[in-house]
C-alpha cells in the first residue's frame, strides 16, 4: 500500500503518524507541507475525501486561526494555502481515503 503524508517533522503527532505508517509496511510519500504547501484545490479535494470541512482542518492553536473564526470555506482554504502552518496535521491519504491523524490511530481506518 502507498500513502502520502503532509508532514511536519517538528510535530510529535506527525512523527507518530509517519512511524505508524512505516510500522505497517506502507510505502510513504512524505510532503513537508510547510515548504511545499498544498494549494486551495488540493486542500479542498483532501478535505472532501476525508469528509471534513476546511474549518475541521484548521489548526486552531495557531495565532492566525482566530481571525478565521467566522470565515467561510474559501477564506479558510485561502489562508491555509498562504500560511500552511494553519493546516492541522498530520494529514494522510491512501487509495482508501484521507484521514487527519488526531488521534493518530484514525489513520488505521484507511490502511
Amino acid at each position: 500500500m502507498k500513502a502520502t503524508i503532509w508532514h511536519n517533522p517538528r510535530c510529535s503527532k506527525s512523527r507518530a503518524a509517519l512511524a505508524l505508517l512505516e510500522e505497517h509496511g506502507v510505502e510513504v510519500e512524505v510532503i513537508r507541507y510547510l515548504g511545499t504547501p498544498p494549494d486551495m484545490e488540493r486542500l479542498r479535494a483532501l478535505y472532501a475525501r476525508a469528509g471534513m470541512t476546511p474549518a475541521d482542518g484548521l489548526r486552531r492553536s495557531e495565532l492566525g486561526a482566530s481571525a478565521l473564526d467566522d470565515a467561510g470555506d474559501e477564506a479558510i482554504l485561502a489562508a491555509m494555502a498562504a500560511d500552511p502552518i494553519l493546516i492541522e496535521r498530520p494529514l494522510v491519504a491512501t487509495r482508501r481515503g484521507v484521514r487527519l491523524g488526531r488521534p493518530v490511530e484514525r489513520i488505521l481506518e484507511i490502511l
